[in-house]
């Protein structure tokens, strides 16, 4: 049991030299690509007026083409079935033909 034990504390210190190594390479790595404890987040880019309103004035013209084409679509005359066409739909079986 103690020789376990001896083992044990043998193998944590091995991890913990492990961990130190990893922890030493990830601070140089952070401190090289500017990524540190106290950094700032990088800030958001801001548009400018006159971009903001040349994105919602495109927007406003794909709604208006989007909703011309449907109203035309609405204008138009309604389809209807002929007679002999509404026969075979309907009743396509019907012995009397």
């Amino acid at each position: 049991m103690p020789n376990l034990i001896a083992l044990l504390k043998v193998e944590r210190d091995k991890v913990a030299r492990q961990l130190n190594g990893l922890n030493a390479a990830l601070a140089a790595f952070a401190g090289a690509y500017g990524v540190g404890d106290g950094a700032k987040p990088p800030r958001r880019r801001k548009l400018s007026a006159v971009g903001l309103a040349n994105i919602r004035a495109a927007q406003k013209a794909r709604w208006a083409k989007q909703k011309g084409t449907s109203n035309a679509r609405k204008n138009a005359p309604k389809r209807r079935i002929s007679a002999a066409g509404r026969a075979l739909r309907f009743f396509p079986l019907s012995k009397d033909r």
